[in-house]
């Protein structure tokens, strides 16, 4: 499907879409307060309290190491979730949150959000997977015959999966009740969990039926500390004064940090809050209000912005750490607070005005909301990443394989006069989500229109402000004020999940982009706070062509630093075998800037030249630790620049994403990440995308440590043996030979060291990261 214009044939391909998997979210709402939370878990069980802890203990820490890494969030096989207590007892649906052909949207099923008890999620489709009532027969319960049918059918150790076994994200899930199991068993008698995976060592095993046959008790978290208590104390305080200025303020936070993993620098880096509207006051019970989106009408005047605990495992795929500390708290009040501006009236709840930021907070200052956005750029880019449009391919084929984001200078002219330019336009940035979440397909020609009249009055807005050939050069990047990380960014995508990084990674980028105001909130308020995963097909599918548009506007920015003669054939380069009229929506009749560059270029490849002097102005701020040139150890450095400076069909082989640990000669472990860079001749298109790709340009990136959440492979060697692994790897040129390569080098599915590779793969993540590091998922591994 073309974008930027081919109107009519857009229309047409809609008529029929098919059926398809498409956007899905891979980051569950956090927990919600602890007093809500004591109302799902049972009464307290006779026995000893060290009884009832040892049995928790035992057995939350098997469910981290063997469940939650395929049971950890939305992405969890009927939606069973055992990443928390209150998702164990929840149990399982037959309700799939992913289904991109439904017609009209569905009840969202947040995990501690949508019900509050037990009995809620019954009434919800939810059925246990646990005993329930007083007769209930832990033995018959579906959590412990899942157990016992693994340990009757183990997987056979060694070698690809036997026939029967499904895997992947579009896999036909089974997800049978207790009185239907017998049928599900002698069905699918290999089909036992872990599954796919090898059986739990025989102590995990006892550790879970243990915990069920005594009455599954749990134990409270450990009491926050009284600095903690004291940070949340003053945090709530200042989010819930109560003039308009601060009301507003807090608005505009909460919108914006829905989803992240807050925590409080310096004092406690690995427990986590999540900000919540509360319909009851500091000091009193969190009694959260839940709406589809952040920007909804809360449906009370009385309206209370809180710091609710998180209780769920901490997972790779949706932890979003954000700092709180007396330094945040005094910049959010210079930004905000002390700022010098007028609140009156306060924006109203209505769809066409919370769904648009720039009507909505019109009276903040345009420097303070991209200053707040802007200092933490790699979260505010990670919503996109791990939010809610996370999983799938059609979701993120929007986008390149690997990118570069750098942002306009908050101090340039640009960001100065953009106030204006956004105030006129405001009604042209109208978002999908004012809809809500049963979206027309119809309405996608009025966005198409909107997007046309802005990049327009955008076009005329640049020219008009560039006079002269200064204010395109590097001083209108942001260098990170020389000491800030976040100013530079790489997006890698893993076909259908994502990874941001901060830094700039990998070899030369195809694209780069070049992020403003405007664009970092619309990408926040389409992808994050305005995507709804339970939405209809219309919703979701608008959300993804608009993507298309706010790509469009970022690769343009960049091009207006090349010289405007090579403007025009890097976007051929760029969107090869589509029509001028979408090359014209990045720069041509449509996205126009007349004023010549103000860099001087030495080659005749200007964008790779500019890529080095982008990568110049901001090496004080850039961040090493990925790179392989810090690696140390010189022999192990060579052998993975030799991975590195894989290609074409050699690349193509490798899977998506691969961790490799190597023994070292001293015994030690180190990991690296091996990414296929599956290179496309253009990402403007909505299906086929196997037509569009280009192989022979297929490169591979390696990274030290781990990048990314969804591992397709696991390689295990010896330093000793790295060279062989290499030497594989350079003359792969058939599946057949990955094969042998996997079977020489891989950790499998089958591999009886699995679940030992994984503990150690953890450990060594948790150690990297100490406050992000959290579980990987294996849903994505492959079987080849």
């Amino acid at each position: 499907m073309e974008l930027g214009g081919s109107l009519p044939l857009m229309r047409a391909r809609l008529l029929f879409l098919p059926v398809f998997a498409y956007l899905a979210s891979c980051a569950p709402p956090p927990s919600s307060s602890k007093e809500v939370l004591q109302t799902v878990l049972p009464p307290p069980l006779t026995g000893t309290a060290g009884d009832r802890s040892t049995a928790w203990h035992d057995a939350k820490q098997t469910f981290d190491q063997r469940c939650v890494v395929c049971h950890g969030c939305y992405d969890s096989p009927c939606q069973l979730v055992l990443s928390s207590a209150e998702g164990i007892r929840r149990g399982a649906t037959k309700t799939q949150v992913y289904d991109g052909s439904r017609l009209l949207a569905i009840e969202p099923t947040r995990l501690h959000v949508d019900a509050r008890d037990v009995p809620g999620w019954r009434g919800k489709g939810f059925y246990p997977v646990l005993p329930e009532g007083e007769h209930g027969d832990p033995h018959q319960a579906l959590l412990v015959r899942m157990l016992e049918l693994k340990r009757e059918h183990p997987l056979p150790l060694g070698g690809a999966l036997p026939d029967g076994f499904e895997i992947g994200l579009d896999r036909t899930q089974q997800c049978p009740k207790s009185e239907e199991f017998a049928g599900f068993a002698k069905d699918h008698p290999s089909w036992g969990m872990p599954y796919a995976l090898p059986a739990l060592a025989s102590s995990e095993h006892t550790a879970l039926v243990e915990w069920v046959t005594t009455g599954s008790p749990t134990r409270p978290d450990a009491p926050l500390a009284p600095a903690v208590l004291d940070s949340i104390d003053r945090w709530e305080a200042i989010l819930n004064q109560p003039d308009k200025k601060a009301r507003l303020t807090a608005r505009y936070l909460y919108e914006h940090l829905f989803l992240a993993s807050l925590y409080f620098a310096g004092i406690d880096e690995r427990t986590f809050f999540r900000m919540v509207r509360s319909r009851t006051p500091p000091g009193q019970a969190i009694d959260e209000i839940a709406t589809r989106r952040p920007f909804e009408d809360p449906g009370t005047d009385k309206l209370y912005y809180r710091l609710s605990r998180r209780e769920s495992t901490v997972l790779s795929k949706t932890v979003m750490p954000y700092p709180l500390s007396d330094a945040r708290l005094e910049r959010f009040r210079e930004l905000f607070l002390d700022a010098d501006y007028e609140v009156d009236p306060l924006p109203a709840y209505d769809a066409k005005t919370s769904a648009n930021p720039f009507a909505a907070f019109r009276a903040l200052p345009v420097k303070s909301r991209y200053r707040f956005m802007l200092e933490e750029a790699h979260f505010t880019m990670s919503g996109f990443i791990k939010g809610p449009v996370c999983r799938g391919q059609v979701a993120l084929d929007v986008i390149e394989d690997r990118f570069w984001i750098a942002f306009v200078d908050p101090e340039s002219p640009i960001v100065g006069h953009e106030a204006a330019l956004l105030a006129e336009a405001a009604p042209d940035l109208a978002l999908p989500a004012e809809q809500g979440s049963n979206g027309l397909l119809v309405n996608w020609r009025r966005y198409a229109k909107s997007e046309v009249r802005f990049v327009e009055a955008k076009s005329k807005y640049l020219s008009g402000l560039a006079t002269s050939p200064k204010l395109v050069t590097l001083a209108q990047i942001w260098d990170g004020d020389g000491h800030n990380p976040n100013a530079a960014l790489t997006v890698l995508r893993h076909f259908d999940s994502a990874t941001v990084v901060k830094g700039f990674v990998g070899g030369d980028p195809k694209t780069t982009w070049v992020v403003g105001y405007a664009l970092l909130e619309r990408i926040h308020y389409l992808l994050v706070a305005g995507f709804d995963v339970f939405g209809n097909v219309g919703h979701q599918l608008h959300s993804r062509l608009y993507m298309d548009f706010l790509r469009m506007e970022a690769e343009h920015n960049f091009l207006t630093f090349l010289p405007k003669a090579r403007r025009r054939a890097v976007v051929e380069a760029w969107y090869r075998h589509t029509d001028n009229q979408t090359k014209d929506q990045v720069y041509g009749k449509l996205a126009r800037f007349d004023q010549e560059t103000g860099i001087a270029y030495r080659t005749a490849r200007p964008e790779r030249e500019l890529d080095e002097l982008l990568a110049d102005h901001l090496r004080p701020v850039l961040t090493l630790k990925y790179g392989i040139g810090e690696e140390t150890d010189e022999s192990l450095k060579s052998q993975l620049a030799k991975v590195a400076l894989l290609s074409g069909k050699a690349a193509t082989l490798l899977p998506e994403t691969s961790f490799l640990e190597v023994r070292t000669n001293d015994g030690s472990y180190k990991y690296f990440t091996l990414l296929r860079d599956s290179a496309h001749l253009n990402v403007a298109h909505l299906f086929h995308e196997d037509q569009r790709r280009a192989i022979d340009e297929d490169q591979v990136t390696v990274l030290r440590g781990f990048v990314g959440a969804y591992p397709n492979a696991l390689y295990s060697v010896a330093q000793a043996d790295l060279p062989s692994l290499v030497g594989a790897l350079t003359a792969l040129d058939s599946a057949q030979a990955y094969d042998s390569l996997r079977a020489r080098f891989g950790i499998r599915r089958t591999d009886g060291r699995f679940w030992e590779v994984s503990d150690r793969i953890h450990a060594a993540y948790r150690e990297l990261e100490p406050i992000e590091g959290g579980l990987f998922d294996y849903n994505r591994l492959d079987d080849r």
